[in-house]
């Protein structure tokens, strides 16, 4: 019975060996991707801040929880309107 293959590997070989590089390759790829620098930025636009708040955005949630009045909150955007060169401004 010892060699009635001829020699050769059977049909379960070659399809675990397929499935092996497949499998393989697909680690490697994921890697690779896992390992790179995200280039999508902000909302998907290259070169952007990541997870950076501006301070608009921090006064924005410091209103939404209650933490300064409307006044203070409008007085505080303009400020920061003002020093950004009039962009900005009370939403």
């Amino acid at each position: 019975m010892m060699g009635w293959h001829n020699g050769g590997m059977a049909y379960g070989t070659w399809m675990f060996m397929g499935v092996f590089w497949l499998v393989l390759l697909g680690l490697i790829i994921w890697a690779v991707v896992r390992l790179l620098p995200d280039r999508g930025g902000v909302n998907g636009r290259a070169g952007g801040r990541g997870d950076v708040e501006t301070p608009e955005d921090i006064l924005d949630k410091r209103f939404a929880r209650g933490e300064i009045d409307l006044e203070t909150y409008q007085a505080q955007r303009t400020a920061l309107a003002a020093m950004r060169g009039g962009r900005g401004g009370p939403r």
